[in-house]
């Protein structure tokens, strides 16, 4: 397999793998810690984070390799791999959605009309389109909105944040102006009231004839930053437990003829005891890892389908398992001390026995060397 990425994820995806002796080529410059992994290779060339197809065409028309299976790890190579084609789209193959139908969930304003025509649970979303439009939406719905990208990768690269969240009409307009000179398009959507442990995960895998073939569930219980942040501490728990998250993402999938992994984010609203879907990643995520140790390893699932093979589909899997990811978790717990909330108990008994998405017995220097490199650049500031 040829990965596509940087970061966690591509750690995960490269553990998946390389338990089950598949070999794997990380293609993406930029990459840390991952390459310390035992089963990291690298190519001679390698490739930007937003690169064009033609200049992945041309590495992988130079290697030696002569049959694959792609795996991007990043929304871009997402979208640009479905464009392989001819000769090279015999030879690295692919296990994702058609282009029209991945172009619909990448991109959030495809994404909330999809929700909207499925009739999936969701929170209120608008797409403004002039000044104007903020100012009514922002007076109308009073504090409880958020600004987030139709691009989040780019929107993250750029800004620095998943979303900003609207405190004052004044404060949406200098927003929405910052991320239109910086040619992008943002939505305004509907912030569903409630803690992070409110988040739930479904996490999964649709075969190539779109069949739900694997469901996996966690709990958030711990984000930072406290609004828009990452998962830092969280939870396996029972698909009964998420059934009308499960029940949406049917109807969902099969209203736009979905296959491939995915990861979607719901939010239970308590005012109605409703899941809110909130968005759906076509790719591996942070926790893919975490997935596969629990029992639902979709990296092998779509390395197989991608092949035309045969897998094992995961029917059960382990539930109550803790994941804590301890640099995102200590500033996570760091915030509830500055709200007055003691913290050693809950630093005891989330962190001794959880699982992490860095450290691995089996593989243990990416976690050494991230450790170390953040050491540094912490001395180096001060």
């Amino acid at each position: 397999m040829l990965i596509l990425g940087t970061g966690v994820t591509v750690l995960g995806v490269m553990r998946c793998l390389g338990r089950k002796q598949i070999p794997l080529y990380c293609l993406s410059e930029g990459l840390g810690f991952e390459t310390r992994s035992r089963w990291c290779r690298r190519l001679s060339k390698r490739i930007g984070a937003f690169a064009t197809i033609s200049e992945l065409e041309q590495i992988l028309e130079s290697t030696s390799i002569r049959d694959a299976v792609l795996i991007a790890c990043s929304d871009h190579w997402t979208v640009e791999v479905t464009r392989l084609g001819g000769s090279l789209g015999e030879r690295f193959r692919v296990c994702l959605p058609e282009a029209q139908v991945l172009s619909r969930f990448v991109n959030k304003a495809g994404f909330a009309e999809l929700v909207k025509t499925a009739k999936v649970p969701h929170p209120f979303t608008e797409i403004p389109r002039s000044e104007e439009d903020v100012i009514e939406l922002s007076r109308r719905f009073d504090g409880q909105l958020f600004l987030k990208p139709a691009n989040s990768q780019r929107f993250q690269t750029t800004f620095g944040a998943k979303a900003f969240r609207i405190e004052s009409t004044e404060q949406a307009l200098s927003i929405f102006r910052r991320v239109r000179e910086g040619g992008l398009d943002v939505m305004v959507q509907e912030y569903v009231p409630g803690p992070s442990d409110r988040h739930y995960f479904v996490d999964g895998f649709v075969d190539r004839n779109h069949l739900l073939c694997a469901c996996f569930a966690r709990r958030r219980l711990r984000m930072f930053p406290p609004d828009f942040g990452n998962s830092s501490y969280m939870v396996s728990v029972g698909l009964e437990d998420v059934a009308g998250a499960v029940q949406a993402l049917e109807t969902l999938f099969e209203a736009a003829g979905y296959r491939g992994i995915f990861s979607a984010e719901f939010k239970l609203d308590e005012r109605d005891r409703q899941f809110k879907i909130l968005e759906v990643n076509c790719r591996p995520w942070w926790y893919v890892q975490f997935a596969a140790e629990c029992g639902v390893d979709v990296v092998e699932m779509a390395y197989c389908d991608a092949l035309g093979m045969p897998f094992p589909t995961a029917k059960t899997y382990k539930t109550g398992v803790r994941l804590v990811f301890p640099y995102y978790d200590f500033h996570a717990l760091q915030e509830m001390r500055r709200r007055g909330k003691p913290v050693l108990k809950e630093f005891l008994s989330s962190w001794i026995g959880a699982k992490s998405p860095l450290f691995s017995w089996d593989d243990p220097l990416p976690a050494v060397s991230d450790f170390a490199d953040r050491v540094v650049k912490k001395l180096s500031l001060r």
